[in-house]
């Protein structure tokens, strides 16, 4: 029977097993790579606001406490947006002629909110609790970053489930005094005798990595 392919077939068979292998390969580096950048997770990306509000001025500088205008932080899931009001208590006195807080004040007289744009958004399939965190001594810096330093906010962490996994795996390197959880600078120190209790574990292995924690 005569030979159908040539020999050197072979070599191209070869060739293109191998160059299918290196291009997927490739593809998933390149699919991994999107999927971390700043484009779709929205790292270091400063999103427009009504209002160039500043943190690096607000709490560095004037020394406010994170909680005057996140009043519900330390009690409720939700860290709450200040309402027009609270601004007010300091801009009805300070830099009030000033045109970039003419949104402010068009919000007061018109009793109408300003409509701010989402900086950390956590999927709806995942439910996150600000006050859970904050009362077992997880530093707003922790998650936020040097908020402190930013003179517009920028998001520090990708919200990704292996990022909250790596602290739900190790609790203990997040975990700081309670005092220092609502510090301008820097995340505490971590708690070195911190140890999970009880209501931390279940039978079927830690209670902080289980799926139920955070989609329920």
């Amino acid at each position: 029977m005569p030979q159908i392919f040539h020999p050197s077939m072979n070599t191209i068979s070869r060739a293109t097993i191998f160059g299918a292998v290196f291009v997927l390969a490739m593809l998933g580096w390149l699919i991994l790579t999107v999927a971390r950048s700043p484009y779709v997770s929205g790292v270091g990306v400063i999103r427009s606001q009504p209002v160039p509000f500043s943190h690096a001025h607000h709490v560095a500088e004037a020394g406010i406490d994170c909680r005057y205008c996140h009043t519900s932080v330390e009690q409720s899931s939700f860290a709450g947006i200040p309402p027009t009001q609270t601004c007010m208590n300091c801009h009805s006195q300070l830099w009030t002629d000033s045109p970039m807080l003419e949104p402010v004040r068009a919000s007061y007289r018109d009793d109408t909110p300003l409509v701010w744009n989402r900086v950390y958004d956590v999927p709806d399939f995942a439910y996150f609790y600000h006050n859970i965190h904050v009362q077992r001594g997880v530093a707003c810096s922790t998650c936020h970053g040097q908020l402190a330093e930013m003179p517009l906010t920028w998001k520090t962490s990708t919200l990704y489930m292996e990022w909250c996994l790596d602290c739900h795996r190790n609790p203990e390197k997040a975990m700081g005094p309670p005092a220092a959880v609502f510090a301008s600078a820097g995340v505490p120190s971590p708690v070195i005798s911190f140890q999970p209790s009880d209501e931390l574990k279940s039978p079927h292995g830690p209670l902080l990595t289980n799926c139920s924690i955070c989609h329920h």
